[in-house]
């Protein structure tokens, strides 16, 4: 894969700032929507992938990153579904990591089930990236299969073991699920902060397929921090990662405790992040049909004038905020994509 962009294409640098005065520094790239797991509140079982020849190459998105760093952005997360099982995606890290090495970047980082995390663990060290976020909802095999419908527990496990060898930080992103993990919740903060790991609880969001065992199972972080607190001491920080957890120390364990909230309590005040599909989509907000196509003038010309235009107009649409609602009469997500395609 190239790691520069061709000569003949324009670097815009104008920020990104949009109608309600927030400046967007953070984006969130799916680089597939394959996953090798299937999450229940993710994924339906039976999910019906993209054609491969929708998405974009990783040389798009290779340029397709260059020009949003170019327009401001100094966080940016690679996603998926699962991003590590996208073909050569280490090509993609690598050349990324050039804007790490010119300053222009602040942080490469990605998200990941962690199956496929002990392959690539010590490359992505190598590459600059220093924490990674490993989704997990569960320590009880059982469970973790019941939840993911086929995973093995130990090849995550396995997985962060090896990226704590190679140096990298990592949080734990665990989402709440009433009569399932719920439970198991204090177990799990204890475990994480006992290996110098933080974790960060996520509410279900009403996105994609939805049926009435999943609405059952959404739990509001109120009543999880309120019954946590009956056991430990939190105090709120003021700290922030540049995302829309809101975080609290844990006395007892002496770690870090994050919460996610889209539906008791939105982040949309502060929100500083878009994503991209790995079509080339751009959303401006998670809870909207909202979607403004970057792949047509990616591939309308070697120059970026057209993307940066088209990036200008969609930042310019971003609404206020979100308002995820989930629909107990219908069974209707608020959001009819599902989170592997919109990037996590």
């Amino acid at each position: 894969m190239n790691g520069s962009p061709a000569t003949s294409r324009t670097a815009l640098s104008s920020a990104m700032t949009d109608p309600f005065g927030r400046t967007i520094t953070y984006l969130r790239v799916s680089v597939t929507d394959r996953c090798d797991l299937r999450c229940f509140y993710c994924m339906s079982e039976d999910m019906t992938f993209l054609p491969k020849a929708d998405l974009l190459t990783l040389e798009e998105l290779d340029r397709l990153c260059s020009a949003f760093i170019a327009k401001g952005v100094k966080k940016l997360r690679l996603t998926g579904g699962e991003p590590l099982v996208r073909r050569n995606v280490m090509s993609l890290v690598r050349s990324l990591s050039r804007h790490l090495a010119s300053g222009a970047l602040g942080e490469l980082t990605l998200t990941t089930n962690g199956t496929q995390l002990a392959k690539h663990a010590r490359e992505l060290a190598d590459c600059g990236v220093r924490r990674i976020n490993v989704s997990l909802d569960t320590l009880d095999p059982r469970k973790f299969r019941e939840i993911t419908r086929w995973g093995e527990i130990d090849k995550v496990h396995e997985g962060i073991e090896a990226a704590r060898a190679a140096g990298l930080a990592v949080k734990i992103n665990a989402v709440a699920l009433k009569n399932l993990n719920e439970d198991e919740l204090p177990d799990l903060m204890r475990w994480a902060h006992g290996k110098g790991m933080g974790l960060t609880l996520i509410e279900v969001m009403p996105m994609g397929e939805i049926g009435s065992g999943r609405i059952d199972q959404y739990l509001p972080l109120s009543l999880v921090r309120a019954r946590l607190a009956q056991q430990f001491t939190l105090t709120d920080l003021a700290e922030s990662t540049g995302g829309p957890a809101r975080y609290v120390s844990v006395a007892e364990t002496g770690g870090k405790l994050g919460f996610i909230t889209p539906m008791t309590h939105n982040f949309c005040e502060s929100c500083n992040r878009v994503r991209i599909t790995c079509t080339g989509t751009l959303h401006t907000c998670l809870g909207h049909e909202d979607a403004s196509d970057l792949r047509k003038p990616l591939r309308a010309s070697d120059d970026d004038t057209l993307l940066a235009a088209a990036i200008d107009r969609a930042i310019g649409l971003k609404p206020k905020g979100h308002d995820f609602i989930i629909d107990r009469r219908h069974d209707r997500p608020s959001v009819s994509r599902h989170m592997s395609v919109t990037g996590g």
